[in-house]
């Protein structure tokens, strides 16, 4: 199932896809020319060496008629060694002009996808965060890798080849009439015999092209799903039903490519016959030409060779057609994700956030849902505010709305009514990325990548030095792990960090949010992955740098909600208490109810022993 085709949010944003069961046409190639355009040098090299090709080939049959009317005789040697000489000539301009051709259009093709690819990648890193709650990761990829491919054979050889067979073809015809205006009559008359069901089955080609497309595309979708969560695939022994399931699906994009390429076959028969049987016939009309002595036996020839010429132009011209129209489908494809249009963007103009950052936060009757979720209120007019350098708990049980209000803040979705304030500025009227500089985060579920360590933590700041870097990680604890790897803060840690222990993963994360120095933290369960003696390492180093930050903290460990200056309970998208841990005890509400389930012991315990955990998990 195309995903970007059927999710509402994706037309919601102003998405241009087509309607299901739409045959694309070679015009969704046309937004694309201008990347081609770009390159006006390499392509004005390609046009000059196909029109010398083209002319070459064209001259070939002037010679071949010279040869044959004069007779191979004693009398006529000479003139017969200078026709070769000159036939020699022109097919060595003809194999100059054809790699030069050759050179021109496949790098210009290779140009092409590297600056489409380019692009598309730019646009998908914009997209926003409701785009990618109903998009899938694997087709996306399938779309930037497989997709481009089938462009480049469009924008390179598919094109030169088209318009150097369109050439021959237009010469050729044109040759035919000079040579013999009866036996071109009787080629132009066979024309529409062979251009209609060229015209015809194109739209058939086009449309199994597009169905073997999205088919590769769900199967690379499913692999990538997978193969990212291998660990958990053979930890349920679900190894056999998950390889089952991607050979049906490998076989289903299988079938629809032997459709595709059933109906360009066909089309290939069909033209080839026609286009051959048309000559035959002329020929036969020009051969009683020749017993009857109305033409020569080399102006024939001429005619004839000029006939294939054009019959293998045509014939060409159809399999290209069928290349173009396949490409068609991958442009359409592309071109609905280019058409996507986030949600959250830059307003024109923009504000300025305060430099240097207070970190004054204000919810003001925020009220969201997620565009996946509509019917669902994820907050519901919700108020709060935290006051520069301030720390504030954030608990409640789950699905409450405690990582919403990080996500709001973050500005990775927009509520649907109220506003939000950073230092007095409504974080819409601020340029998201200038808005993301003033706030770092550290998740639950940290997200390391597959590079160095190095580069791990200084994600996102490529300006820190080396030393910056080893300062955040001895902040973080993270220092003695990274020097005992094998090459210390060289090493390399593996797609998702997954040669790291979860408290790793953790740390470096950490160890990133410290280099950035932004005024606002946002900590949800920064220190759940730890054990305790590096819990107590990473806890002191959080409150050094939370000291001169903002801090809303989504609490699991009752160490942090003590520490908090104020705490937040958060049940059903509402702010139903507020205060410190001895005064919601106190109360006796949600907040010492969610207590209590942690606890086997009873309530006495809960006042007067802090050290277990206060809330269940966050979301």
């Amino acid at each position: 199932m195309d995903q970007l085709k059927t999710v509402p949010e994706a037309q919601a944003q102003g998405t241009e896809v087509e309607a299901k069961g739409k045959k694309p046409s070679p015009k969704a190639l046309l937004p694309l020319v201008p990347y081609m355009l770009r390159y006006k040098g390499r392509l004005l090299g390609a046009f000059v060496a196909l029109t010398m090709a083209s002319a070459a080939t064209l001259a070939v049959p002037f010679a071949v008629r010279q040869m044959i009317d004069l007779g191979f005789s004693a009398e006529s040697s000479g003139a017969v060694n200078w026709s070769f000489l000159a036939l020699i000539g022109i097919v060595a301009v003809l194999a100059l002009a054809s790699g030069f051709r050759f050179y021109c259009v496949t790098t210009l093709g290779e140009r092409v996808v590297a600056d489409l690819r380019d692009t598309v990648f730019k646009h998908l890193s914009r997209l926003d965060a409701s785009f990618y709650d109903t998009a899938q990761v694997g087709e996306l990829l399938s779309r930037l890798t497989a997709d481009t491919v089938q462009m480049k054979s469009a924008f390179g050889s598919s094109a030169s080849v088209a318009l150097r067979n369109l050439f021959l073809f237009v010469g050729a015809i044109g040759l035919m009439i000079y040579s013999s205006p009866k036996l071109s009559a009787y080629v132009l008359v066979a024309l529409p015999i062979i251009v209609l069901p060229l015209a015809a089955s194109g739209r058939s080609v086009r449309k199994r092209s597009r169905q073997a497309q999205d088919r590769l595309a769900e199967v690379s979708a499913y692999a990538a799903e997978n193969l990212g969560a291998v660990r958990t695939m053979q930890a349920f022994v679900a190894e056999g039903m998950v390889t089952r399931r991607f050979a049906s699906a490998v076989e289903g994009a299988y079938e629809a490519a032997r459709g595709a390429a059933q109906a360009r076959a066909a089309l290939t028969i069909v033209i080839i016959f026609l286009v051959f049987s048309s000559v035959v016939a002329v020929l036969w009309f020009g051969a009683h030409d020749v017993l009857t002595g109305r033409m020569s036996a080399g102006l024939l020839s001429q005619f004839l060779l000029y006939a294939v010429l054009g019959a293998s132009a045509l014939g060409e011209l159809s399999q290209v057609w069928s290349e173009i129209s396949a490409a068609a489908g991958a442009a359409g494809r592309i071109s609905e994700i280019l058409a996507v249009k986030p949600r959250i963007v830059a307003p024109e103009p923009c504000l300025t956030l305060p430099t240097p950052g207070r970190g004054d936060i204000r919810f003001e009757a925020v009220t969201f849902s997620y565009p996946s979720r509509p019917e669902d209120t994820a907050l519901s007019s919700l108020s709060l505010h935290v006051a520069p350098g301030e720390t504030v708990a954030i608990v409640g049980p789950s699905g409450a709305g405690k990582s919403t209000l990080f996500q709001l803040l973050q500005r990775f979705y927009d509520p649907a009514s109220g506003r939000i304030l950073l230092d007095g500025v409504d974080i819409k009227q601020v340029d998201p990325a200038d808005l993301r500089h003033h706030i770092k985060s550290v998740p639950q579920d940290p997200v390391v990548f597959g590079i160095s360590i190095t580069d791990n933590i200084r994600y996102g700041a490529s300006e820190a030095s080396d030393e910056d870097v080893r300062r955040a990680a001895e902040q973080a604890a993270a220092d003695e792990f990274i020097r005992a790897l094998p090459d210390g803060y060289d090493t390399k840690v593996g797609e998702r960090g997954v040669t790291l222990s979860g408290g790793q993963r953790q740390r470096l994360a950490i160890a990133r949010a410290i280099l950035q120095q932004a005024p606002v933290l946002l900590l949800d369960e920064a220190t759940s992955a730890l054990d305790a003696e590096n819990e107590q390492l990473v806890q002191k180093a959080l409150e050094n740098l939370m000291a001169e930050r903002t801090t809303l903290v989504i609490a699991h460990r009752l160490a942090t909600v003590l520490n908090a200056d104020r705490i937040l309970v958060i049940e059903n998208g509402c702010v139903v208490e507020e205060g410190t841990h001895t005064s919601l005890i106190a109360k006796d509400g949600l907040y010492a109810r969610l207590a209590r389930l942690q606890f086997e012991t009873g309530n006495e315990l809960i006042k007067t022993q802090p050290q277990p955990p206060a809330t269940e998990a966050a979301e």
